[in-house]
């Protein structure tokens, strides 16, 4: 079993985030896994989607932040852009997220990676690192305000607020909101259209967006890195995951 599937369809790869028993959070084998598909894709479009009833709700606590089920914290490394995040950015093939249910944390940084991104009704939204006491990683910095706009951007990194489809809609991160059952077939049908346009052409069209556009990915990831390494060390932040594992509200001190 494998925490990433791929699917070949045509000239289009679809990656499924398939651990729906713990709505596709994500281990460190889900980073390998998907910074895998990714850099060693040859399609000439990628959909990521998460196997219902979710997309992506972010870490696996207990792993990443707790220290659970596979051993201990991730070894100390110098201070980098995420590797799966350094694929995705800077990937010249298209991305489409086909967003099936939530997509909150990591899994709403992982929608911000895509260069579109097509949302079910049934779609929520949610920068949750501010509850756990963090920062977000480099797509909630890069990304969500020239969608959305610095203030609007702002008030969900601050807040942690999660957010539906239709709001989604309204602020402009989503290219579209379509009924449950269409999601697939209206992102495969984008994917199909790109995959089918000359590939020389996407790729350089996507890195001149980038270029026009985009902060470099590499610095920010250092700094995103250093800061998570002293905020994973505060008392805040342990109250955030402990307050998550009870099922509680959290008290935080500042410390």
């Amino acid at each position: 079993m494998t925490d990433v599937r791929v699917d070949r369809i045509g000239e289009v790869d679809v990656l499924t985030i398939d651990r729906p028993e713990v709505r596709n959070a994500l281990r460190y084998r889900s980073y390998d896994e998907l910074e895998t598909a990714v850099r060693t894709s040859t399609a000439r479009c990628i959909v990521i989607t998460g196997a219902d009833p979710a997309f992506c709700s972010g870490d696996d606590v207990r792993e990443v932040m707790g220290g659970g089920a596979e051993g201990a914290a991730p070894v100390a490394v110098k201070p980098r852009l995420t590797p799966a995040a350094d694929a995705l950015l800077h990937t010249d093939i298209p991305v489409i997220a086909a967003v099936n249910g939530a997509a909150v944390g990591w899994g709403m940084e992982l929608a911000l990676m895509a260069d579109i991104r097509v949302a079910s009704e049934k779609a929520k939204f949610g920068e949750l690192f501010v509850l756990r006491g963090l920062c977000s990683d480099v797509a909630g910095l890069g990304r969500l305000a020239s969608l959305v706009g610095r203030e609007r951007a702002a008030e969900l990194l601050y807040t942690g607020d999660v957010i539906t489809a239709a709001a989604a809609g309204e602020m402009g991160m989503v290219s579209r909101v379509v009924p449950h059952e269409e999601l697939m077939p209206t992102a495969m049908e984008l994917a199909a259209k790109i995959a089918a346009r000359p590939p020389l052409a996407v790729q350089r069209l996507k890195a001149g967006l980038r270029t026009a556009l985009d902060p470099n990915w590499t610095d920010l990831g250092e700094w995103v890195s250093r800061s998570l390494g002293e905020l994973f060390r505060t008392a805040d932040h342990r109250e955030g995951v402990a307050a998550f594992l009870e099922r509680r509200e959290p008290k935080f001190t500042g410390q």
